[in-house]
């Protein structure tokens, strides 16, 4: 019988595993050429910056990774307005991020009673963004968790989503596609989607209200949208790319995370 690993051991193999892990999904992501990759602050691919507002923390993300805390009071982050985080830049954008609520009814939401997670615009410049309900709100939608594309000037936006009972402190995979480009009579404008968990969940028409994106001058921003809402709980390994990840590829992401969990 070979002799049992002693305690030092046993913690460089989770040291190794751990690591192992976060390069993993490092190069799962990257091996898909995304036009930006946040992790924590900065951007993988081409070292931009993210600014911290108010009081944010750091956390780790199932593989051992770290991703950003937020109080949902306030904090955010943002980085400079970049043509990768814009759908017009070539008629399509996927975003891909991790996102771990630690409340269900959140303190300053906005509209009917939800936070923006993170997205990009301002008013009068309205892009795109990601959404979460608070658990009661008044268009009776608890925790549904949404991705809306907009025009410039806002109002109702076209967007899909899922909704399902929603623990906090759980990690949430969640990948966003705005495609304006993919052209059919089910879909004359393009569409919509969205995916939870590497699942592709809802897919909708942006000829519901004649969205047509239009690209402005707004920072990206995660843990809030354009300052109207916080969101309160943790967010990691924000993605961008410039056409529509393939369905396989999101599962893959979502897999590959996850492994360190099971």
């Amino acid at each position: 019988m070979p002799p049992s690993a002693s305690a030092g051991e046993t913690t460089d193999l989770a040291l190794v595993a751990t690591r192992y892990q976060r390069r993993a999904y490092q190069r799962a992501v990257l091996r898909d050429r995304p036009t930006a990759f946040l992790r924590n602050k900065r951007d993988q691919v081409t070292g931009q910056r993210g600014t911290i507002t108010g009081s944010t923390g750091v956390t780790r993300l199932p593989n051992g990774a770290r991703a950003r805390t937020f109080n949902g009071t306030g904090a955010y982050m943002s980085f400079a307005n970049r043509s990768a985080f814009s759908v017009p830049t070539t008629g399509v954008i996927t975003v891909e991020y991790w996102m771990r609520p630690s409340r269900l009814q959140f303190t300053h939401e906005e509209g009917s009673g939800y936070v923006y997670v993170l997205g990009k615009g301002r008013p009068g410049g309205h892009e795109w963004y990601g959404r979460m309900y608070s658990r009661d709100n008044s268009e009776n939608r608890p925790n549904r968790i949404s991705g809306y594309a907009f025009n410039p000037e806002g109002g109702l936006g076209a967007g899909s989503y899922f909704q399902d009972p929603v623990k906090r402190g759980r990690w949430i995979h969640v990948a966003l596609v705005i495609n304006s480009n993919a052209r059919s009579s089910a879909y004359p404008t393009g569409y919509t989607k969205i995916y939870k968990n590497g699942v592709l969940r809802d897919t909708d028409s942006l000829a519901g209200y004649n969205i047509r994106p239009e690209a402005s001058s707004a920072p990206l921003r995660i843990g809030t949208g354009y300052l109207g809402s916080y969101f309160a709980g943790a967010v990691g390994h924000v993605a961008f790319y410039n056409r529509e990840l393939p369905a396989r590829r999101v599962a893959v992401h979502n897999r590959v995370m996850r492994r360190s969990l099971s």
